[in-house]
């Protein structure tokens, strides 16, 4: 019994340090998949949880991408440009809910992917668009500026994997920042696309790639 008591007692401490270090390490690799700026899941992160949602059927992904970002930044300087992509993620975030995900895939570039319940995405979006488009609170009203949104059915393009609909998205977004119409969803006319899926401008778009008009 008393050696027993000794080997526990000697194996004790040792599990609880394994264990606070492997709960330390679960954190640092979750705050590494948490942008610093937005606090919304890096592409990693966000890939992971997108993927697993776009199993369901009433799936919708959704690219968003900040209007003439860089004239902000160069107006304003880089503060202003922050505090506007804190509002944009603060505000996608509240519009997918705790049944989604919202990832910032880089720069001024955002995704989302949403349960659309109720077949409703396309008036939801609208209403986003506007919301997105409002000045960030505590900011100089002039700094604000509007974002292009793509989205698409996950439904509409069965077996088709989260890089493939992040493209389509792409393209509808490109197509509605062409526009200037706010929002697009893809699958629906014509887009502006490259002949490998990527929109021109985009690394990987063929430069020879004809052009596919623009979608209604």
């Amino acid at each position: 019994m008393s050696t027993l008591l000794t080997a526990l007692a000697t194996t004790g401490p040792l599990t609880a340090g394994w264990a606070a270090h492997t709960w330390w390490l679960r954190g640092r690799l979750h705050s590494a998949r948490r942008d610093p700026l937005t606090g919304l899941w890096t592409r990693d992160g966000f890939t992971r949880r997108a993927s697993k949602l776009l199993s369901d059927s009433r799936a919708v992904v959704v690219l968003a991408d900040v209007d003439r970002f860089k004239q902000i930044n160069d107006r304003h300087g880089h503060a202003a440009g922050d505090a506007l992509l804190k509002a944009t993620a603060d505000r996608l975030a509240h519009y997918v809910g705790q049944a989604g995900v919202a990832g910032r895939l880089g720069g001024d570039e955002f995704a989302a992917v949403v349960i659309d319940d109720h077949g409703t995405a396309a008036d939801l979006l609208a209403v986003l668009h506007g919301v997105l488009a409002r000045p960030a609170d505590g900011l100089d009203p002039a700094v604000h500026t509007t974002v292009s949104l793509g989205w698409v059915r996950a439904a509409d393009h069965p077996g088709e994997d989260l890089s493939g609909l992040l493209r389509r998205a792409d393209e509808a977004m490109y197509a509605a920042k062409q526009g200037r119409a706010g929002v697009r969803r893809a699958g629906l006319g014509r887009l502006f696309a490259s002949v490998t899926g990527r929109r021109l401008g985009r690394r990987g778009a063929r430069a020879d790639a004809p052009e596919m008009g623009v979608a209604a």
